[in-house]
């Protein structure tokens, strides 16, 4: 089959970063499925894989956490789907990624795709859709519905990814007020349109921002992007008993400094029940059902924002390219080999 992967960790603009590769077909094991990928989305943990995890010597690390397409074959303990079946999912990142022709990936994470949309449409949410959920309901514990509760969720990095689907999912099906962060008049027209109530901007201090719109602090904060530059604002924003969610890599931060406060603080990595094969490991599958119910419902929208053509090196290190700088707006996503 057709792949992209890497022998060695190496700068993007390297030559050999990402490489055209033919690898065996893989078999599906007990509870996997083997799906024909239609089309793939980049995230920022590929670039992070990318540069800093060596695959064994003479072998290819394949990436790509974000897939959707058609079931081939299923393994033997298979129950929840059948050959034929259009699905979406963001895998496991201790198997092999999906930039690949065939990919093989365990059903309890896996949902079916989202019938109003196309291939590429749908590979856009799977991953930034479950870290978004997750961070929302299980790690923030913010409860759906529209019962007033006087909650505010400050989102730092709402046009990203994460943020775009996560301004969705808080606008739509909670109570709270959101206040999405974003420095560049284009990101924040796309962030209000995603359902925010305010936008702030993120090259400013927060607390300042927070003050020009009227909040004096806020219930909850979800830092998506560059935690450890915001930290201390955030501390000086949130509200005694706040909850504090982040899902970047920030070098160490002091967090007593959350105790004056009693602030929560509360981490966020999707990969973790299929990492760790938690009893709860199916909630995933569940949870991406119940998304594409919404998208069909016309409640979310898809976050596709650049399709970068077919799934080869030469497109993907544009991605990758993109992502890095710090510059990318919704997702970008590849389709077809």
């Amino acid at each position: 089959m057709k792949a992209v992967g890497y022998r060695k960790p190496l700068p993007i603009t390297d030559f050999e970063s990402l490489l055209d590769v033919e690898l065996p077909d893989p078999k599906p094991e007990a509870r996997d499925l083997l799906v024909k990928v239609k089309a793939v989305s980049v995230n920022p943990v590929d670039t992070k894989v990318r540069k800093s995890v060596a695959p064994p010597p003479g072998e290819v690390k394949v990436l790509g956490w974000d897939a959707a397409g058609i079931v081939m074959e299923v393994g033997r303990d298979v129950t929840l789907f059948n050959p034929g079946d259009e699905v979406w999912y963001a895998g496991s990142i201790a198997r092999a990624g999906n930039d690949s022709e065939l990919h093989v990936v365990d059903e309890r994470i896996v949902g079916k795709k989202p019938r109003s949309l196309g291939f590429a449409h749908a590979a856009a949410l799977p991953l930034t859709s479950i870290t978004a959920w997750e961070l929302l309901f299980d790690r923030l514990g913010v409860k759906p519905g529209k019962a007033p509760r006087d909650e505010t969720l400050l989102i730092i990095g709402a046009g990203g990814g994460v943020g775009s689907i996560l301004t969705q999912l808080a606008s739509r099906l909670t109570a709270l007020s959101v206040i999405g962060t974003a420095s560049r008049e284009k990101t924040a027209e796309w962030v209000t349109e995603l359902g925010a109530h305010f936008v702030i901007d993120h090259s400013n201090p927060l607390s300042q921002e927070l003050q020009r719109i009227g909040v004096a602090a806020v219930t909850h904060v979800a830092s998506l992007t560059q935690t450890d530059l915001h930290f201390d604002e955030i501390v000086k924003s949130i509200a005694p008993q706040g909850k504090f969610g982040l899902i970047d890599d920030p070098p160490p931060l002091d967090i007593n400094k959350l105790k004056r406060k009693s602030v929560s603080l509360h981490w966020e990595l999707m990969f973790t029940r299929s990492l760790f094969q938690t009893p709860d490991m199916i909630a995933q599958h569940r949870l991406l059902t119940e998304v594409a119910e919404l998208v069909d419902a016309g409640v979310i929208r898809t976050t596709f924002a650049e399709h970068f053509g077919k799934i080869n090196a030469q497109n993907l290190k544009r991605a990758h390219e993109l992502i890095e700088s710090g510059k990318a707006r919704g997702k970008i996503v590849l389709e077809g080999f």
